[in-house]
């Protein structure tokens, strides 16, 4: 059986088609500049792989790109779409309404399409993949929606509630709904599946870092608090993002500065973070680059945030009144040593110990705990593809 993952950008549109027998990929690509140029990057299993630029003015015109390269060519992998059972979509904000993974239909739509206020950069766009897929493929394909927010659905009240008016929740829903849960979900079942025991036994810490970053306590199984919170900007500061700070700063700087709602939400996103301090780049390895340099900016950047990181880290261990196991995920988390080294100094009084030698590899699954450490501490990269389509295949399955 096989199954297309799709993930719809305002501007792009990512895809990886998986057969399911043994889970394995067998393309993925990009349609990106949608609405602009437009341009598709196509991969295949054997690492062959090409590109081309091709108008896309719509999502429509660049589902079709992606037809065209899964079906045509010398690197297609299928000679038609029926050969496709489901599609399963990732879209970024469920709200309240979806705690779990569900079959699209007309009132699905809609209900994403209400959330979009919650995160208007992302659902619309994923509306717009869902519906350039019904038209490609028909309606006989069943699609299913997977949410990044759901997996945080287990949050207790009092993790997800803020200490604001109680009436804007109530009118506004404005509240905490976390992010990269499928990410989150992925990493905390391996590494119960690594060490061998039930995850409803564990009390896992995981680290998803990258240009965005979310740090999850899961307890007995569910998540009972995430870093991010109402947005992504929330917790953790992140490549271009601010994360958590005092929100009197904000108010501060756009009296001073004359600036409108917009430019303060635009520098909190795009121009703050790594990028905003370090006054270089978003990017951790160029920041990283230049500390060892001797730039003393971006040597307080990578500063900050790892100590951000072991700070979570150490609240989310308190928060479950323990830590069997801290798990380390996304582009940082998978290839930078330094930031595990730092976290997992940072718990050396728990008994953490880890692996140096093993702390140098890359973008690979290891244990870096050593035999005696008292919490196990994994490198496990996060397969958040596999995860809808799991998900896609369950859902069909009944």
């Amino acid at each position: 059986m096989k199954i297309l993952v799709v993930n719809a950008g305002s501007s792009s549109l990512k895809y990886q088609l998986l057969d399911m027998e043994n889970e394995s990929v067998l393309a993925k690509g990009i349609c990106e500049r949608i609405g602009t140029s437009g341009k598709i990057s196509h991969k295949v299993a054997d690492g062959r792989k090409f590109e081309a630029e091709i108008p896309m003015p719509t999502h429509t015109e660049a589902f079709q790109c992606l037809v065209d390269a899964l079906t045509k060519g010398e690197l297609k992998v299928i000679d038609s779409m029926s050969e496709i059972s489901a599609v399963g979509h990732r879209i970024v904000q469920g709200g309240a309404i979806f705690s779990k993974s569900t079959l699209v239909d007309d009132k699905v739509i809609e209900q994403i399409s209400d959330l979009a206020e919650l995160a208007p950069l992302h659902n619309a766009a994923h509306v717009l993949g869902i519906k350039a897929c019904i038209a490609a493929l028909g309606k006989d394909v069943p699609e299913v929606v997977v949410f990044d927010t759901s997996f945080h659905q287990t949050m207790p009240a009092r993790a997800y509630m803020y200490p604001i008016p109680y009436e804007y929740y109530e009118k506004y829903k404005v509240r905490r709904y976390g992010f990269h849960g499928t990410s989150h979900r992925y990493v905390s079942d391996r590494c119960a599946e690594l060490m061998g025991k039930p995850k409803k036994d564990l009390k896992i810490v995981t680290c998803h870092l990258g240009n965005g970053c979310s740090i999850s306590a899961i307890k007995d199984g569910v998540c009972i608090d995430t870093s991010m919170g109402f947005t992504p900007l929330d917790g953790l500061m992140m490549g271009t993002r601010t994360g958590t700070m005092d929100p009197s700063v904000l108010t501060f700087i756009a009296e001073k500065e004359n600036m409108s709602p917009k430019e303060m939400d635009d520098m909190c996103n795009k121009k703050s973070g790594l990028l905003g301090v370090s006054g270089l780049s978003n990017d951790s390895r160029d920041v990283n680059n230049a500390a060892r340099e001797g730039n003393e900016r971006c040597r307080l950047a990578v500063d900050m945030q790892q100590y951000e990181v072991a700070k979570y880290v150490g609240s989310y261990i308190a928060a479950m009144n323990g830590i069997d196991a801290l798990v380390f995920t996304g582009g940082i988390g998978e290839n930078d040593p330094g930031m595990r080294e730092y976290v997992s100094g940072q718990l050396g009084f728990l008994g953490v110990t880890i692996d140096l030698e093993k702390n140098k590899l890359r973008g690979e699954e290891v244990e870096l705990s050593t035999p005696e450490s008292k919490v196990k501490v994994w490198v496990i990269p996060t397969n958040e593809e596999l995860v809808i389509a799991r998900d896609t295949l369950a859902l069909i399955s009944k």
